[in-house]
């Protein structure tokens, strides 16, 4: 556990003794409050409601989230010093885990900043909690997802770029997919819908708290994780 807590830390430190890590914050905070003040309207409105910053906030973290994960392992690869971290007595599940953790930190950081909105609108009406809490689980849930594919796509890579080109496509396809479904009949459409993680979202922002979502997004982290620690254990075998 000491070993996993000692690689979130590095890797958290790192993407704030640079630029990235404030950057996205800013990023996140102004691509929030653009659909939470300007698309929804929410003043004019006249509504104490966060569903229009819920609405649109999959798809913020989905073209966010690639710019975190694209140097957790895609960057080492190409500087070498994956294989210096793969000397070191840890296993390819506490380099994978810490590495997640700490991108999923950043996510979440820069999306509960976004906590100022509801607080503000709590001013102005009767504000239901419920939504609220389940919106921002729900963000969580959606942000911890994207990470786990987008640290699977940079394990693949040498090339950030590349690393975060192949997240955003994937990313992109898990946010659009169940809307597609609409157009497939039977099976092939229901199938489609249970993939999307908009689907799944849709319950958790009314505050309503099926395990069956949960389980989703919990088991789409525990295998793009066990794919991920597979390829960096293929690594250190090659190395």
């Amino acid at each position: 556990m000491s070993t996993v807590a000692a690689i979130v830390r590095r890797e958290f430190a790192a993407y704030f003794n640079t630029a990235l890590g404030w950057i996205i914050l800013v990023y996140l905070l102004v691509a929030y409050g653009v659909f939470f003040f300007y698309i929804a309207d929410v003043f004019e409105a006249q509504m104490a409601t966060m569903r229009g910053m819920f609405r649109f906030a999959p798809l913020v973290l989905a073209w966010t989230v690639p710019i975190v994960t694209m140097r957790l392992v895609a960057e080492e690869r190409s500087s070498g010093t994956i294989e210096l971290l793969l000397t070191l007595p840890v296993t390819a599940w506490q380099v994978v885990v810490g590495k997640y953790l700490a991108a999923v930190g950043v996510v979440s950081l820069g999306t509960l900043l976004t906590l100022a909105y509801p607080l503000t609108l709590a001013q102005y009406g009767e504000l239901d909690l419920g939504p609220v809490v389940g919106g921002y689980v729900g963000l969580v849930l959606i942000a911890a997802s994207y990470v786990a594919v987008g640290l699977v796509c940079t394990t693949l890579s040498n090339s950030q770029v590349v690393a975060a080109l192949s997240s955003l496509v994937a990313c992109l396809l898990f946010w659009v997919v169940d809307k597609w479904a609409f157009n497939v009949p039977g099976v092939g459409g229901d199938l489609m819908r249970f993939i999307g993680f908009d689907h799944h979202f849709a319950n958790i922002q009314r505050g309503v708290f099926d395990t069956r979502d949960l389980i989703y997004y919990l088991s789409v982290v525990i295998v793009c994780l066990a794919l991920a620690a597979h390829f960096v254990r293929r690594r250190r075998l090659q190395a």
